[in-house]
């Protein structure tokens, strides 16, 4: 292990903070989505739960239906353990899709697509299709509404611990995660936030690398998902195995891979989802590029033009959604003392998100980006329920 503390390398200090979590709360559950992070988090909370004679270990899995089969094999191989009692969560989520500018979101396991979907509901009884199940629950809910509601449905009056697995190494939000100096903690542990009354997350990992991952799966011999064998013979960089629901934000840079390493998921994958097919061609050809978005203005445009047009083939919905940020986007400038907004500005300050320009909008628009992310926004409680009115109405029609 590569980090040290002291005498102590992470996975003593993992072990450690298992021990400590199993010994404060009387219910805990692990956030299980068949990646490598979780999948050792999972291997240590079994570990911890057996050493405190705490079996069955509680597992959630949320199950966002367009999975490699080599995730759903190894969700089944966990489910299927003896010491485990997993929640097996398979209900229609609203996810966003990043591919297609027509149909923003998507919903996985819908039940009026089930002729479409990319696999078949698992066979185990652990599985949760019924959506009546959780009283919280309503078709189209926002997965990052679901993961608190379920937190807190499981914990009642019970104080619990939820285990996540994530490494601040991971990602910039996932470092802020763990170092809001904001957040209230249990007992003062960074590694921990509280969620509601009764419920706290902690991440016993947020300080191993990817090396450490995977020798501690190969010194002590964890089962893990056999992907990322096909992932690393495929040539991807260990920095750069991640699983996620292949159609977000981020995650569609690695579409591409679906079609390398599950050429049959592939094929259900273009046909369940509109535009899989043409992000996957962007992100092919943009996987080198790590993520910069290279921007090429049509001759006789502007910037602002070339932005008015954008806004004007899109479905009169979409066209306000966007207007609206934009208004608000520039609205925010003027306030700082912008006399009008410039086609560009230095691209530096832009791509830190320092300075306004035309170009900027006309990246967001051509990126899909539904929430504006890269004007400096992101999603609110208004734009999600106002989102979650829109999809219920068109599957209502």
């Amino acid at each position: 292990m590569s980090k040290h503390y002291k005498q102590q390398n992470v996975y003593e200090a993992a072990v450690e903070r298992m021990d400590f979590v199993f010994t404060h709360f009387e219910k805990v559950y692990v956030s299980f989505s068949g990646g490598k992070d979780s999948g050792l988090m999972l291997h240590l909370a079994l570990e911890a739960a057996r050493r405190h004679k705490r079996l069955p270990l509680d597992v959630l899995i949320i199950d966002l239906e367009a999975q490699y089969r080599h995730t759903a094999d190894f969700l089944l191989r966990v489910a299927e353990q003896p010491d485990v009692r997993v929640h097996w969560v398979c209900l229609p989520i609203h996810l966003r899709n990043a591919v297609s500018q027509y149909t923003p979101h998507w919903l996985c396991w819908d039940p009026d697509k089930e002729t479409s979907w990319v696999r078949e509901l698992p066979r185990h009884s652990g599985v949760i299709s019924d959506e009546h199940f959780f009283p919280f629950f309503r078709r189209g809910m926002e997965f990052e509404e679901f993961v608190p509601r379920f937190g807190s449905w499981f914990a009642g009056d019970t104080d619990t611990a939820c285990l996540v697995g994530i490494r601040s190494d991971e990602s910039l939000n996932r470092f802020r995660t763990i170092k809001d100096s904001r957040k209230e903690t249990f007992q003062g542990k960074t590694w921990s936030t509280k969620v509601s009354t009764h419920l706290y997350n902690f991440y016993p990992i947020y300080d191993w690398s990817t090396e450490d991952v995977w020798i501690a799966n190969g010194k002590f011999g964890y089962d893990y998902n056999k992907i990322y064998d096909l992932m690393y013979l495929a040539g991807v960089p260990l920095s750069q195995q991640r699983l996620c629901q292949p159609f977000g934000d981020d995650q569609r840079k690695g579409l591409y891979l679906y079609k390398i390493l599950e050429p049959e998921t592939w094929g259900r994958v273009v046909s369940r989802v509109e535009g899989a097919n043409f992000g996957n061609r962007y992100s092919e050809n943009n996987q080198h590029a790590l993520g910069h978005f290279r921007l090429h203005l049509p001759e006789g445009h502007t910037y602002e033009s070339y932005a008015k047009f954008l806004l004007d083939t899109m479905p009169p919905h979409l066209k306000e959604h966007y207007t609206v940020k934009i208004n608000k986007f520039i609205a925010w400038w003027e306030k700082q003392g912008m006399a009008s907004m410039p086609d560009t500005a230095d691209p530096v300050l832009e791509a830190q998100k320092k300075a306004p320009s035309w170009r900027r909008v006309c990246k967001v628009l051509l990126k899909n980006d539904y929430w504006c992310t890269g004007l400096s926004f992101g999603p609110t409680k208004r734009d999600m329920e106002r989102q979650q009115q829109l999809i219920l109405k068109y599957m209502t029609l």
